[in-house]
């Protein structure tokens, strides 16, 4: 059956792509194990120099890309170029600090000499969802191609056209052409590439339920994995945050990428002193985003990335006001062809809520009020979830306090949860394990072998 990408604006089909069959399969896998062997051998600084061009092509394509992105998925044109920019930087990051991070470390013991060593596993099979095409599968890539590695993409079917974007551009940088593959495979089909001896280690951004049957394969078959998975990030508002900017922060996070990212803000924790007011301007921000045509200057908020998807959003907001939660704004279908969903706001959300409870990826935004900051902390840690969370407050020591008691991967003070290749990033509980990006990231995809000599 054909890979499938439709344009979520209109509703229209872009391409249709036939799956890789299986001898072709067969035939990438063997090409990436000798790319490997040969990548593995080249020295750190040609590696640097593959990914500054990387970065270099990234920032001269960021319109074309973007444009694909709005077409694909439905990504406004300003985040699109912004996206691109992101993986310009992370190629960057690494090209200058790749070969210090996997230095080798002395280590003094009754040898004459032991020292640790990092070297590369082999062929990456990454597992890549479609809300952020480009940023997923660099933040991945960089990493693991400056290690030596090889890379192998399963992307998300509705993105195809960003995958072959990606294996192209990495090509044009001078990078091996076997040593960064993307395979257009249905999800039914990762298993057998788990399986397959050439793929040494496996990564997966996505659902739980994804991560779990990833993890399931892997594990059989006892091959390292990260998983960054689903998230429902608490932003907790004390009653001395400074509020017009805590409520325009929490408005910006909870509509990125029109609301479909993990590290998205989805549950409001706000204590009660500080509830009506703090409403009053998230309510007016929420509003004040502009929904349309990702191709149009000025839209913040594009179509959701499917149909089906932006239906099950909608099918949540309806089961959480029948379950005693009151809308303060959008949670209405739009007529049209398009995947739309305007910016949402629920109030009165508590445990046992599907907006408490479950991870919306869509712009709607569960406001949980609560009487003092510990209610707060326990409110945020009631979740499977841990990935993000976020703490506003004057104090930024008392954040610092919160911060320690937050069940999350990372917590942000007086800011939105974002990832950045200086900072490690991923998640505890059903968000995942494992860490990308710094200098861990790196670090998950290769050999940390000791040598000890006497």
């Amino acid at each position: 059956m054909p890979l499938r990408s439709v344009n979520p604006t209109t509703g229209d089909l872009v391409r249709e792509y036939e799956e890789t069959s299986e001898p072709e399969l067969r035939t990438i896998l063997l090409e990436s194990a000798c790319a490997f062997a040969g990548w593995r051998a080249t020295p750190f600084a040609e590696r640097a120099a593959r990914l500054r061009q990387a970065s270099l092509l990234l920032e001269q394509k960021k319109d074309e890309l973007a444009r694909l992105m709005a077409v694909e998925m439905g990504k406004p044109l300003a985040q699109g170029r912004s996206e691109a920019e992101k993986c310009a930087w992370v190629c960057r990051y690494y090209a200058d600090e790749g070969e210090g991070f996997l230095a080798p470390q002395e280590v003094k013991t009754e040898a004459a000499r032991s020292r640790v060593v990092f070297e590369p596993l082999g062929p990456v099979l990454a597992v890549m969802p479609w809300n952020f095409p480009f940023w997923q599968v660099f933040r991945f890539a960089a990493p693991a191609l400056m290690a030596g590695n090889a890379g192998l993409l399963k992307h998300a079917g509705n993105v195809t056209g960003c995958a072959l974007a990606i294996e192209s551009l990495l090509r044009e940088a001078g990078f091996p052409p076997p040593l960064f593959r993307a395979l257009l495979l249905s999800s039914e089909r990762v298993a057998s590439v788990i399986e397959a001896p050439e793929v040494k280690a496996v990564t997966l951004t996505g659902s739980t339920p994804a991560g779990q049957a990833v993890a399931a394969k892997a594990g059989a078959v006892l091959k390292k994995t990260v998983l960054e998975l689903g998230g429902s990030d608490p932003y907790l508002v004390l009653e001395d945050a400074d509020l017009e900017a805590a409520a325009e922060t929490c408005a910006a996070s909870r509509l990125v990428n029109g609301g479909q990212s993990c590290i998205a803000a989805k549950r409001f924790i706000v204590v009660e002193p500080v509830r009506a007011r703090f409403l009053e301007l998230f309510v007016e921000r929420m509003r004040a985003r502009k929904m349309g045509d990702p191709f149009a200057e000025g839209v913040a908020v594009g179509p959701q990335a499917r149909r089906d998807l932006r239906d099950g959003v909608h099918a949540q907001v309806e089961k959480t006001v029948a379950q005693g939660a009151r809308l303060l704004l959008g949670g209405v279908l739009p007529p049209g062809p398009g995947a739309f969903y305007p910016p949402t706001v629920l109030t009165g959300v508590r445990r046992g809520m599907a907006a408490f409870d479950e991870e919306v990826f869509g712009p709607v935004a569960a406001v949980v009020p609560v009487a003092d900051e510990d209610a707060a902390v326990a409110a945020a840690n009631d979740s499977p979830f841990g990935l993000g969370a976020a703490v506003f407050t004057r104090d930024s020591a008392r954040g610092e306090r919160v911060a320690a008691r937050l069940e999350a991967g990372s917590v942000f003070v007086n800011a939105l949860v974002a990832s950045d290749p200086r900072l490690p990033f991923g998640g505890v509980k059903q968000s995942g394990y494992g860490r990308e990006l710094s200098a861990f990231g790196m670090r998950e995809f290769v050999n940390v072998k000791t040598v000890f000599v006497k």
